[in-house]
This record gives structure tokens, sequence and C-alpha cells, in this order.
């Protein structure tokens, strides 16, 4: 069986459990919060400028 994310083939056993090699799980979790590729985001920034 290999990761289907970088499709490395799985050797320790909790890795085929969960279907996904260790690094790879890792990289993904740290994704979770990221917005996704091209998603626009917006900085709340107000500048108010008196003259």
């Amino acid at each position: 069986m290999n990761c289907p994310v970088c499709n490395r083939p799985l050797k320790s056993e909790k890795s085929i459990e969960r279907g996904i090699g260790p690094v790879c799980a890792q990289k993904l979790k740290d994704r979770e919060n990221e917005p996704p590729d091209g998603q626009l985001s917006f900085e709340e920034e107000t500048v108010l400028v008196i003259k």
C-alpha cells in the first residue's frame, strides 16, 4: 500500500491503518487552518487621515 499524498510505500502497521505516512499526515495537519490556494484574504487595516 502506498501513501496517497507522496506515493511512497507505507511500511509501519500504524501508517497502513491510517492510510497515510507520518510525514504527510503532519504536513496535512499543519495546513488545516490555511486558506485554500488562490483564496483572497482581507487584512483589517483602517487609516483615517483628516486634514
